[in-house]
């Protein structure tokens, strides 16, 4: 019998929650989609849901749950892996609709969701489903771009433009969190930059999302090149002077209780992984901890 802690061997669910066929039954649900048609920069991130599965089997090999929260989420709630989201492979106008409907029926049954891209635009159709169903959302966003850029083009350097554009994300309740690019327009997002972060207490800095939405359903979206490119080379557009792991970590610990609706982790591209795998641990490890805050806004 293969062990709890054989992070090496079996089932590469995402944290070895166990696969389903469908949402029904789910609580909170896991879906990658392993897309890299909007990059604009250097392509992979399609091989992100496999890599971040692989190293979540480590990230969640206690039974007792993952350092430092203080249960185990898969105790409280039935987590499943759905798999991937297929269909659309080298036909980018296939994309949104098949993720839309893989969301839709998720969240149809009252479920959480958290997804694993593939490249940033992946938020946009998840951003579709879960404003359909809980309104326009506050967006939580961890990058080092603003992906807001006002261009009609469809790519991941675009698609928060295009989603306040079609209101299905509310600036005067959203955040934008280590950004250290141009940003011409902030579309009254509120922007707390790289360097705010590197010079503020990660408490503060959760403190300031906490008070920016407020109890608004939200949608947390985090980019691995908010990192450091020391911390997570491998990525299609890394940017220096980010923070690192451990930082990300206490940030996101401190927006444990709020509403969040849904979640992404996304951009690891794994092909530019040195030794070490540590991008896919990285964002292995993240989406750990928004699959907590996903247990924990389902008991509010």
């Amino acid at each position: 019998m293969t062990s709890w802690n054989d992070a090496y061997s079996g089932e590469q669910s995402f944290m070895r929650v166990g696969t389903a066929d469908g949402p029904q039954g789910v609580d909170i649900a896991v879906i990658g989609i392993p897309y890299d048609l909007g990059t604009t920069g250097r392509p992979g991130a399609r091989f992100g849901p496999r890599a971040v599965r692989e190293l979540s089997l480590a990230v969640g090999e206690f039974e007792w749950g993952v350092f430092p929260w203080d249960h185990d989420v898969r105790d409280r709630h039935v987590v499943r892996d759905l798999g991937d989201v297929t269909g659309f492979t080298a036909y980018p106008d296939r994309l949104c609709p098949a993720v839309e409907a893989r969301a839709k029926e998720v969240l149809d049954t009252g479920a959480s969701l958290l997804s694993i891209g593939g490249d940033h635009f992946v938020s946009l159709p998840l951003l579709r489903a879960h404003a359909e169903k809980h309104g326009p959302m506050a967006l939580i966003h961890f990058d080092a771009h603003s992906d807001t850029w006002v261009d009609e083009d469809l790519n991941h350097g675009t698609m928060f433009y295009h989603a306040i554009k079609e209101g299905i994300i509310d600036p005067a309740r959203s955040v934008q969190v280590g950004l250290r690019t141009p940003n011409p327009e902030t579309h009254g997002i509120l922007i707390l930059d790289a360097d705010h972060c590197l010079r503020t207490p990660a408490a503060d800095v959760a403190k300031a999302i906490r008070e920016r939405v407020g109890d608004h359903a939200a949608y947390l979206t985090f980019d691995i090149d908010f990192l450091d490119p020391a911390y997570a080379p491998a990525t299609g557009t890394p940017v220096s002077g980010g923070p690192n792991t451990a930082y990300a970590r206490h940030v996101l610990q401190g927006l444990a209780g709020m509403n969040i609706k849904g979640a992404d982790q996304v951009e690891v591209a794994p092909h530019y992984e040195g030794p070490g795998q540590i991008t896919a641990v990285a964002g292995a490890t993240i989406a750990a901890d928004q699959l907590y805050l996903l247990g924990l806004a389902r008991e509010l």
